[in-house]
């Protein structure tokens, strides 16, 4: 197994690709965005460390105080993404890229490690089952089936913010909270804002550019978050297939 793994700093950023879309040269305006968020975030003890090869294997983590999630707690990590796809699968990536996720919080004195899961597994959410392996269990959850996953070094557990409780807005239209962390975000919200032009649909897109807009979220956030007629619907990407199934409610 080749285990050459490295991490993203603000001195390879420019150079190295980004795991979770694999492309030639071309410009790609979502990597561009990516690129961009993660510049400002790598000083803030941001983690993205990835498969030294042409592969989607990396992981992404940041202390928890500066990860751009609703969810609150002292001292710990927040796993963003553990992916690892294609022909990289089962050859034990995913655990060595865990491993050192927690040698690293342990070395640093961390209270633990947390990451967005479900119930029921959802697209774009890491594997919990995966998680749960090395001892991730569930401390909080929403009343519309999302978990927040913690394994804790100490007995302390962190919490979804308060306002994430509620799960609904005023606004009755489409409503769309995002950020640039996912490289896919941006051809997605160009697509709704497409579809939702052509259609006559009123739609918010509300970009997601601060740390405080971030923790105070009205829904368990995993880079995009979208609620219809006051209630949230789903943390996944859109595609025009769920958008019409969404309108027909």
């Amino acid at each position: 197994m080749n285990t050459d793994f490295v991490n993203l700093t603000t001195e390879n950023l420019v150079n190295e690709h980004l795991c979770c879309i694999i492309r030639s040269k071309k410009p790609h305006q979502g990597i561009d965005a990516k690129r961009q968020w993660l510049s400002d975030r790598l000083n803030e003890g941001h983690v993205f460390r990835k498969l030294n090869e042409k592969a989607t294997v990396f992981i992404e983590y940041a202390p928890l105080e500066t990860a751009w999630v609703p969810i609150t707690g002292d001292n710990y990590y927040y796993l963003y993404c553990l992916w690892v796809s294609g022909s990289h699968k089962g050859k034990g990536y995913g655990k060595s890229l865990m491993e050192y996720c927690l040698a690293d919080a342990k070395e640093r004195g961390k209270s633990g490690i947390c990451m967005l899961g479900a119930k029921k597994q959802k697209s774009w959410l890491s594997d919990q089952s995966f998680a749960k392996k090395f001892g991730f269990k569930v401390v909080d959850k929403t009343d519309n089936g999302y978990e927040l996953l913690a394994l804790s070094f100490d007995g302390t557990m962190p919490k979804f913010a308060q306002n994430v409780k509620n799960q609904e807005i005023e606004s009755k239209e489409l409503t769309i909270y995002y950020d640039m962390q996912c490289p896919y975000i941006y051809q997605n919200i160009e697509m709704i804002k497409q579809y939702c032009e052509m259609n006559n649909v009123p739609v918010s897109l509300i970009q997601v550019d601060t740390l405080q807009k971030a923790k105070e979220l009205p829904c368990a956030f995993n880079n995009c978050s979208v609620f219809y007629k006051g209630n949230f619907e789903t943390v996944n990407l859109l595609d025009v297939a769920y958008l019409k199934r969404i309108f027909k409610k």
